[in-house]
């Protein structure tokens, strides 16, 4: 693996995640730290059910940093799995529930997993690739909510297993998870995080509040870093986390009523969601005392809607899964601020950067490149992809690349242009679609909207958008171009408009402008 060389982590030698969950588990037994659905599982009871999990895993063969696979939709069983893999000193490989069969082939192989986890409705997508897998344990196939032949249940799989702390030994440099990228082409990349890397994440976001007291509402799927990053501090510090099978915004509005719920991570369209719902303001949701938001930007006006009427404080949490280093926006304290994405988070050194790898001052435009203690081990097995994504100073030190375009104020804050593959190249001039969303997401009449690259004999490529009308606007879409290019400069113009019922998004909120664009380059040569 190609040396990187983070800063300090903020992490005793031996403090891994395991221990943390165990030491929780030892200070408040009768405490509740777990709940899906109506099943609510104290300290004492999951952490011997993470035992379990841990001595039937050694009790099949697995060996320390041996990788374990899990495809499966949200469940109370997720997370002992997932729990009970690290604490076995294995490798959790969480796999994207939206990724095509051929894809999560790929990704079995890549990672040499030895075990897979599969829930019931995960069945038809591993349908097309499980009888050609390789590597496998014997009985190495564990199916978590269903029975079939060749599957071992997973009530039986653990019931001859003890619930007492297995003797292994979990060092910070150890390998904690591989959460592989979704791409449909190649082999994905596998993102490759320590334990120390995330036992580093637990101290950090005691910084947001997390603490015994907390009680985390989890609503995106367990498999995404967006998830996951809220899910360990919750544990690691002994609090409580809800976690909701399936997002729908009443059932979330009245877990955080009933719970009485402090903390939450959701991603832009359900606070899009949420805020939008004509009952939100019938919930009690004074519990709240700190909403985060990630994987794609919060727009201003909707933090200036949560800040109105949602309480607790939000914050903006920007970053990559490969870590690297982030920024934190606290829109309470800073409201004059919220078209940025905040100042860059503790131990994290970032700077921005021209197309000749070349530090700028504040104010001009360039791409993010970032170091913190919280950077990736590097992609798994790909040490190539690894230094594509390195940038280094004149001393040698080591940044990640973000493939984002953005500039800092004089204030020292981030404010996001774009990612530099949806960048758009007109006539030679850079146009930064997020600029042209941002125009356009203002109009009243506009629910949503994606701005992309498509063909033009003129100028090589011209910015589309593709909007989602509100509910009862009947605007036109001549109108609406009209009204948005007359507030855009005249190099940033929308070529066209198109109307859609819905814009693709990832199972995490993410829009997916790769499928949008296809259809208008598929033919290009």
């Amino acid at each position: 693996m190609r040396s990187i060389n983070p800063p300090p982590l903020n992490a005793a030698p031996g403090e891994s995640v395991s221990a943390m969950i165990a030491a929780s588990a030892a200070r408040y037994p009768d405490h509740t730290a777990l709940i899906c659905d109506d099943e609510r599982i104290s300290w004492a009871d999951f952490d011997r059910r993470v035992n379990r999990v841990a001595n039937a895993l050694i009790a099949a063969g697995l060996k320390p940093q041996e990788k374990v696979a899990i495809l499966a939709s949200n469940s109370s069983e997720y997370v002992q799995v997932f729990i009970g893999i690290v604490r076995a000193g294995g490798c959790a490989v969480p796999l994207s529930t939206m990724a095509a069969a051929a894809a999560l082939q790929k990704m079995m192989v890549d990672s040499g997993s030895r075990l897979l986890f599969l829930s019931e409705s995960m069945r038809p997508l591993a349908a097309p690739f499980i009888d050609n897998l390789d590597g496998l344990v014997e009985g190495g196939l564990i199916a978590l909510d269903f029975q079939a032949p060749g599957w071992t249940s997973f009530q039986d799989w653990i019931a001859a297993a003890p619930d007492s702390q297995p003797d292994v030994d979990i060092g910070l440099g150890h390998d904690f998870n591989i959460i592989y990228s979704s791409g449909t082409t190649g082999v994905p990349k596998g993102i490759l995080h320590s334990n120390g890397v995330r036992t580093h994440l637990i101290r950090s976001f005691e910084n947001f509040g997390f603490s015994h007291d907390s009680i985390t509402v989890l609503s995106t799927p367990l498999y995404s870093n967006t998830t996951i990053v809220a899910l360990l501090p919750t544990l690691g510090l002994g609090g409580t986390v809800v976690v909701m099978r399936k997002f729908d915004i009443v059932g979330f509005l009245g877990l955080v009523e009933r719970e009485r719920a402090t903390h939450t991570m959701l991603v832009p369209v359900q606070y899009q969601r949420i805020m939008a719902h004509p009952d939100f303001d019938k919930f009690d949701l004074s519990s709240m005392q700190v909403k985060l938001s990630t994987s794609a930007p919060l727009r201003a006006a909707l933090k200036r809607d949560i800040l109105d009427r949602f309480p607790g404080r939000m914050i903006e949490i920007y970053g990559l899964t490969e870590g690297g280093g982030g920024a934190t926006l606290d829109c309470s304290a800073f409201p004059d601020k919220l078209a940025s994405v905040g100042q860059p988070g503790l131990g994290t050194e970032m700077m921005i950067v021209d197309e000749q790898g070349n530090p700028v001052p504040p104010g001009v435009t360039g791409e993010i490149v970032a170091r913190s203690p919280s950077m990736m081990s590097g992609y798994f097995k790909r040490d190539d992809l690894t230094e594509d994504i390195l940038w280094r100073d004149k001393d040698g030190t080591v940044y990640f690349r973000s493939g984002d375009v953005g500039s800092f104020d004089e204030d020292g804050f981030l404010f996001l242009s774009d990612r530099k593959k949806d960048m758009i190249i007109s006539g030679g001039l850079n146009i930064y679609a997020t600029d042209l969303e941002i125009a356009l997401g203002a109009h009243d009449d506009v629910d949503d909207v994606a701005v992309i690259a498509v063909p033009s004999e003129q100028w090589g490529e011209t910015p589309l958008a593709l909007a989602v009308r509100r509910n009862g606007a009947d605007i036109s879409a001549d109108d609406l171009l009209a009204w948005v290019n007359g507030r855009l400069g005249k190099s940033q113009r929308i070529s066209a408009i198109e109307f859609r019922d819905e814009l693709p998004r990832s199972s995490i909120g993410k829009i997916l402008k790769r499928e949008l664009r296809q259809p208008y380059w598929e033919n290009m040569g």
